[in-house]
C-alpha cells in the first residue's frame, strides 16, 4: 500500500481516485452479448453459457431434487449460521415496514402513500470462485416481505453444470423458486427481455463484474430498472492511536480479498498506526487462500496520514465509500459527521464482514462514489409507493378555487374546467 503524509488539499482529488475501468470496448462488447440475448432468447444464452461458463447445460432451471440435494451436502454448522444471519437479515427489513398513514391536507381532502411489492424482479448472484450465498439472502429476504410476486435467481453454472449448494439452501430459505444456471451478461440480458425459459423482470438487483455491472445500466435504456450503480468492492477505515494494528489489517484485507480491482483506503492522525498495520498486513497476507488477489487489490490502495480528524472526515466525505469502519474515540461523535457513505461500522468490535453475512444490514452498497447520491438495498427497493387521494364535495369546493387559479396561470385551461365543471 502507498503511503502518503499529510497530504495539500489540492491533491486530494488524485489520492481519491478508484482504479480505472476502460468502458469504451467493454460497452461494444455488452452490447453485442445483450442484443442477441434480446433476439435470440434461449439460442444465444446457451451460446454464451458455452462460451463463456464452459459447459453446455439441456436446461437452465435447476429442478427441485437438486435444490433438495443441495442441503444435505451443506454441514449443519454452514446451515445453522446461514439459518441464523436469515433470523437477524429478516428482522431488521421487516422493522423497514411503513403503516398507511391517511391524513386530512384541508377540510374534506384526504391524502395517503401505499407501499406496492415490485410484481417481477430479478436477483443476480455471482458465481465463480467466491459463490455469494449472502447475497441470496440480501436480496430474497427483502424482496418476499415486500411482497414481489415473482423472484427470478440467475447464478453461473460451474463447468459440471452445477449450483453451488449453499446458493440454493439460501433460496430455499428465502423462498426463491425460479432459479437458472445463467451468468453474466446473457443473464441480465434474459431477465431483462424474458426468454424462452426466463421471465422477463421489471427490476434486476445484484453485485457482479464490471461486464454485469455494465450489461445492468445498458438494459435501464429499455424501461428495466436496476438497483443502483456499482464497481469493484471498496472499503475507508478511519484508525486513531485507540485502534488496534492487527484489526486494522485484517479488515483492509477481508474487503481486499473481493477482487484485483477493490480498494481500500486507511485514513490515521496517528504515524505509528502505519508502521503497524503493514507488518500486520504482511503476515496475515502470507495465510490467505486469495494471497494473489488481494496482494493486487493492495496496489490499487493506500494509506493516508492526516493532522487531524477535521481533514480526515472531509476527505471521507469526499471519497464516500461503500463501506466505512470508524476504530476511534468518541466513533458515535465521529459517525453522526458522515454524510457520504454505503454502511458505517463503529468500534473496535465491528468488523465490516458482520455487516457482510449476518448482523442484518444490508450489504448491497453503492460504490465507485455513488454513496453521495444512492442508498443501499433495503426494502423500499423492492417496493412502489402510489399516492391516493380522496375529497368529498365539500373538500372539492374548499380547494377549487386555489386549482383553478394555478391552472389558469399556466394556461391550462382543461385542468381549470375540471374542477370548474364539478363546482357548478
Amino acid at each position: 500500500m502507498q503511503v502518503i503524509k499529510f497530504p495539500s488539499e489540492d491533491n486530494w482529488d488524485e489520492l481519491l481516485q478508484r482504479p480505472v475501468i476502460e468502458t469504451a470496448s467493454l460497452e461494444k462488447q455488452v452490447k453485442s452479448v445483450l442484443e442477441k440475448v434480446k433476439k435470440n432468447g434461449d439460442k444465444a444464452v446457451s451460446r454464451y453459457t458455452e462460451k463463456f461458463d464452459k459447459v453446455k447445460l439441456e436446461q437452465f432451471a435447476v429442478p427441485d431434487e437438486e435444490i433438495i440435494e443441495a442441503e444435505k451436502l451443506l454441514s449443519k454448522n454452514l446451515k445453522k449460521a446461514i439459518r441464523k444471519a436469515t433470523d437477524n437479515i429478516e428482522k431488521f427489513h421487516a422493522a423497514q415496514k411503513n403503516p398507511v398513514e391517511k391524513m386530512e391536507t384541508m377540510p374534506g381532502v384526504s391524502c395517503w402513500r401505499k407501499s406496492v411489492g415490485i410484481e417481477k424482479v430479478g436477483l443476480y448472484i455471482p458465481g465463480g470462485s467466491a459463490p455469494l450465498f449472502s447475497t441470496v439472502l440480501m436480496l430474497g429476504i427483502p424482496a418476499k416481505l415486500a411482497g414481489c410476486k415473482e423472484v427470478v435467481l440467475c447464478t453461473p453454472p460451474s463447468s459440471e453444470g452445477r449450483v453451488n449448494p449453499a446458493i440454493l439452501y439460501a433460496a430455499s430459505l428465502a423462498g426463491i423458486t425460479q432459479i437458472f444456471k445463467i451468468g453474466g451478461v446473457q443473464a441480465i440480458g434474459a431477465m431483462a427481455y424474458g426468454t424462452e425459459t426466463v421471465p422477463k423482470v421489471y427490476k434486476i438487483f445484484g453485485p457482479g463484474n464490471q461486464y454485469v455491472t455494465c450489461a445492468k445500466q445498458l438494459v435501464t435504456k429499455d424501461k428495466v430498472a436496476i438497483d443502483m450503480p456499482a464497481g469493484p468492492s471498496e472499503m475507508v477505515l478511519f484508525a486513531d492511536e485507540t485502534a488496534q494494528p492487527e484489526y486494522v489489517a485484517a479488515d483492509l484485507l477481508s474487503q481486499a480479498e473481493h477482487g484485483k480491482d477493490s480498494q481500500v483506503i486507511l485514513f490515521t492522525t496517528h504515524e505509528e498506526m502505519i508502521e503497524g498495520v503493514q507488518n500486520a498486513v504482511k503476515k496475515q497476507l502470507k495465510k490467505l487462500s486469495r494471497k494473489d488477489i488481494a496482494e493486487a487489490s493492495l496496489e490499487n490502495s493506500r494509506i493516508i496520514l492526516l493532522g487531524n480528524r477535521e481533514d480526515t472526515l472531509k476527505m471521507i466525505n469526499k471519497y464516500a465509500p461503500e463501506h466505512l469502519i470508524l476504530s476511534c474515540k468518541k466513533e458515535e461523535e465521529v459517525a453522526e459527521k458522515v454524510i457520504n457513505a454505503g454502511s458505517v461500522f463503529l468500534g473496535n468490535y465491528s468488523p465490516e464482514s458482520v455487516g457482510d453475512y449476518a448482523s442484518g444490514t444490508n450489504h448491497t452498497l453503492p460504490t465507485n462514489g455513488y454513496a453521495i447520491a444512492y442508498s443501499g438495498v433495503s426494502l423500499d427497493s423492492f417496493v412502489k409507493k402510489i399516492t391516493f387521494q380522496k375529497l368529498s364535495k365539500k373538500g372539492l369546493k374548499n380547494i377549487g378555487d386555489i386549482v383553478e387559479e394555478m391552472a389558469a396561470a399556466e394556461g391550462l385551461d382543461a385542468h381549470k374546467n375540471a374542477v370548474a365543471i364539478r363546482k357548478k
